[in-house]
């Protein structure tokens, strides 16, 4: 039998600067980068090896041999061991110094772009608190601690996030500050009523059980909707299960199940049935309302959200006659947002679903300068399209993640609009496409905004013009 390797531990790290998804970054003693987690810029650490690569290592804080300024108390008891929130215990106000600072950067080394004006970053006035959804699992193999795993008979139901790296690990969560009450108080009563009605927590190695997920979501003005996935039909248990919680949380204004018997947990493709009220839940933002279904996407952080929204209608200084194209519209809040100050708008997406609410919120809003369509992005947003709906004086562009596909920049670049407004969750691939479009565009002005306070997310809002 071959001997398991001593653990390499260094002591005396010097952690240096912030790195990218929540590490941290010093120099190993053979002189290679080092990439630390749950440590903070300023500390002096110990810290075990977990991964040696060609040409850095990894590594866990063990130990904070002696603490940064910049380091505070977490607020959570789960932080270090639950994925999220990885810089709670770095002082806000360096979170937004790093996020700014990554934004330039990514703009300078990728793009080649130096903004005319860059703002200020707009940090959150809310650190926790602020997300108006949550999704959890339930398990019946829950993580457990050392301790828990040295003692006897020991109850694996839990209920709370996905341990990073284990698919099939469940941490139960006792508190988690990312969401107002009473999100805590709903999945703990849900917890607790399963086990002492033997109800079946779903175990996805086997793919078992009856509880399968809990989605919670609510809005600035105060309405709650909590979907529950089983993971099989019980008509009984499962409808004592929804009354119980509809009596002991009456503020619940649409509560709703789905049945999903799949492999995976997506409800996209899944009916979603109402147990009750009326099946979706409303945000308001400047006297507009937008309703807000299961499968809606709505930007997590509302009061941010707002912010955001202020900055891209600031950037795009509209006088009231202008055409506006809304790229990746979603359920065209963006685009509603801007119609008072726009001649007319269209929104295009590739989500019917998204489509669909956006065209009903127009309506609710009694918003008629608005026009959507769906599709995706690179085969509807062509020189035909452009030949019968006008071209845009200005573009708002607000792509997911991966950023704009090549043959939509390079219509935009053929369309040539005065100004382009890009709003970005990613500021490596806008980088890339400003990359693309600084021939015949230039920076006018960047603003981050920080929709995610203790994580390493930022969004980020370009102004362009036409050179």
């Amino acid at each position: 039998m071959r001997k398991k390797k001593a653990p390499l531990i260094w002591e005396g790290i010097e952690i240096k600067e912030a790195g990218a998804k929540g590490k941290s970054i010093a120099q190993a003693p053979d002189g290679k980068a080092l990439l630390v987690t749950h440590a903070v810029p300023g500390d002096r650490v110990k810290v075990r090896v977990t991964k040696k690569k060609r040409r850095y290592w990894e590594a866990r804080t063990l130990e904070v041999e002696q603490p940064s300024p910049h380091r505070v108390v977490p607020k959570c008891v789960h932080f270090g061991v639950c994925g999220g929130c990885k810089w709670q215990q770095t002082d806000y106000s360096y979170q937004l110094q790093f996020k700014q600072e990554e934004v330039l950067q990514n703009l300078r080394r990728i793009g080649g772009i130096e903004p005319e004006t860059l703002l200020p970053i707009l940090g959150a006035k809310e650190h926790f608190y602020y997300r108006n959804k949550m999704e959890f699992s339930f398990s019946s193999n829950r993580w457990l601690t050392e301790d828990e795993m040295q003692g006897g008979d020991i109850d694996r139901n839990g209920v709370g996030f996905h341990l990073p790296g284990m698919w099939d690990k469940i941490l139960d969560l006792e508190e988690c500050h990312l969401q107002a009450e009473p999100s805590n108080r709903i999945r703990h009563f849900i917890r607790d009523y399963a086990k002492d009605n033997k109800l079946a927590f779903f175990n996805p190695r086997t793919q078992e059980g009856f509880l399968r997920t809990l989605m919670i979501r609510n809005s600035s003005i105060g309405q709650w909707m909590v979907l529950i996935q089983f993971y099989q039909e019980d008509k009984a248990a499962r409808e004592a299960l929804l009354t119980a919680l509809l009596e002991a949380f009456p503020e619940i204004t649409s509560l709703l199940y789905v049945i999903n018997g799949k492999a995976n947990d997506t409800l996209y493709d899944l009916r979603i049935e109402n147990f009750h009220g009326p099946g979706f839940i409303e945000e308001e933002m400047e006297g507009l309302r937008f309703k807000i279904q299961p499968k809606s996407f709505y930007q997590t952080n509302s009061a941010q959200a707002y912010a955001l929204y202020k900055v891209v209608r600031e950037f795009a200084s509209l006088k009231g006659d202008e055409l506006v194209y809304d790229l990746y519209t979603g359920t065209g809040t963006i685009a509603q947002f801007v119609a008072a100050k726009a001649g007319k708008v269209i929104g295009i997406e590739s989500v019917p679903d998204a489509i669909a609410d956006a065209k009903e919120n127009a309506v609710n809003n009694k918003i008629t300068n608005v026009e959507f369509t769906t599709g995706d992005m690179k085969e509807v947003f062509t020189e035909d399209f452009l030949n019968n709906h006008g071209t845009p004086d200005v573009v708002i562009t607000d792509p997911p993640r991966d950023g704009m596909h090549k043959k939509v920049v390079e219509q935009l670049l053929k369309a040539g609009p005065e100004r382009i407004v890009y709003v970005s969750c990613n500021s490596a691939t806008q980088a890339r496409d400003l990359e693309m479009l600084k021939e015949q565009y230039k920076v006018i002005k960047s603003q981050a905004v920080d929709l995610f306070p203790h994580t390493h997310h930022i969004e980020n809002v370009v102004l362009l013009e036409r050179c």
